[in-house]
């Protein structure tokens, strides 16, 4: 990189948002829709030194245009805690299904005593079952016992600290 531009990057950590907005539109010929100071900033610098030194050649950007319309690649990579959040548990033979680590395994009872009477709830790969009726969440059978709007989790006491 020349010093003339080194110098005029530089230069763009003293200018004020309004300045760095009249730089990003002379620089990139196009209207800014961004105020944020460090994306402006660097995305000016980067058009100026491929200004500068001439950027892609037709070859490689025309090669990066076919890897780009021909790849499956996802455009953000996935969240680290949403991967660890879920254990993957088989339901079936064709497939897995996310499973929430605050629930026990399916086939297994989740139960709670409320107001002395035993709430005892069957714990299905694909819902729950209570009283012989089957349901999607947890929050619902919260919902029919108490009558009131109650978080199933919470309801049932799940994924706390024991005490």
């Amino acid at each position: 990189m020349k010093p003339k531009t080194a110098l005029a990057i530089a230069a763009l950590d003293s200018l004020s948002i309004d300045q760095l907005i009249l730089k990003y539109e002379e620089v990139f010929g196009d209207e800014c829709r961004s105020r944020h100071r460090k994306y402006l900033t660097r995305r000016i610098a980067w058009r100026m030194q491929v200004n500068d030194e001439g950027g892609l050649s037709f070859t490689a950007r025309r090669r990066a245009k076919e890897l780009a319309a021909s790849s499956d690649v996802r455009v953000t990579p996935p969240n680290e805690r949403n991967l660890k959040k879920y254990r993957r548990v088989p339901p079936c033979e064709d497939g897995y299904v996310d499973w929430d680590p605050r629930l026990p395994p399916p086939g297994n009872y989740v139960e709670r005593v409320y107001r002395g009477r035993t709430i005892r709830v069957l714990v299905l790969t694909d819902g729950f079952e209570f009283e012989g009726k089957r349901y999607r969440t947890l929050t619902a059978i919260a919902r029919e016992v108490t009558g009131g709007s109650y978080n199933g989790f919470t309801f049932f006491r799940l994924g706390r600290k024991p005490e």
